[in-house]
């Protein structure tokens, strides 16, 4: 009964993200241009701003087709290793926070990995300064499959400045923070990795604490067990 309470929770924080994220890329993909942009709430450092990447997380690339396919088929893999990985952890009986953890590191996975199986194929593309893209269009997706864009729209340029003309290699240079832009699927695999890290090491200091024996107090109880008994 126990373990169908975790699948339950862990389905449930699956289908939560993955349709948060998918809605609101469609949203953007159907409404905006490349390069578009809107400020969330009226504040100039946070803004839903659509790009595509062909790469990772935060719009890293790998440059070319050969790397995009790659990349796509590791994210297949990663995400198979990461629901074996789920699934022992719920066969295990681990703290509810942990569960958690790792289901948003898989819908994170998960989300991505719909936008490059299947974006190519459903979606007409999405042009700069001008023009949204079309659902189902009748020539047919931008891409084959494997080979879809990621939508990205999250932007928060809280600080715009220059570098210190004294700081060797930078100096005088614009600085950003923060400068990448991503989405629902990236910040749930952020916020799964950093509750995993932080919950993880919590919970182990925590059963240290509770189970204080120490290598000398385990061998001083080996050494009593193990000694012979002296008649009188």
């Amino acid at each position: 009964m126990k373990n169908r309470s975790y699948w339950t929770m862990a389905i449930a924080v699956i289908i939560l993200v993955l349709l948060f994220d998918q809605i609101l890329k469609i949203w953007v993909k159907t409404t905006m241009f490349q390069g578009q942009e809107h400020l969330i709430l009226g504040m100039s450092w946070a803004r839903i701003h659509f790009v595509e990447n062909e790469g990772m997380a935060f719009g890293i690339s790998l440059g070319n087709s050969v790397g995009k396919l790659l990349l796509s088929l590791f994210r297949i893999v990663a995400v198979f290793f990461l629901f074996f990985i789920l699934w022992r952890l719920i066969k295990a009986q681990e703290k509810p926070i942990i569960v958690v953890s790792f289901s948003l590191i898989l819908a994170g996975a998960m989300g991505n990995i719909i936008d490059s199986v299947f974006y190519g194929l459903i979606f007409s593309n999405s042009p700069y300064h001008g023009g949204v893209a079309s659902l189902f269009p009748e020539d047919g997706g931008y891409a084959p499959a494997l080979m879809g864009k990621v939508v990205d729209m999250f932007y928060f340029p809280m600080i715009q400045t220059q570098w210190p003309e004294w700081i060797p290699g930078w100096g005088g240079q614009e600085f950003e923070f923060f400068r990448p832009v991503f989405n629902v699927a990236d910040s749930s695999i952020f916020c799964g990795i950093c509750l995993f890290l932080i919950f993880y090491r919590h919970l182990k200091t925590s059963s240290l604490t509770e189970h204080p024996k120490t290598e000398n107090a385990y061998k001083k109880e080996t050494s009593d067990t193990n000694a012979p008994e002296v008649s009188e």
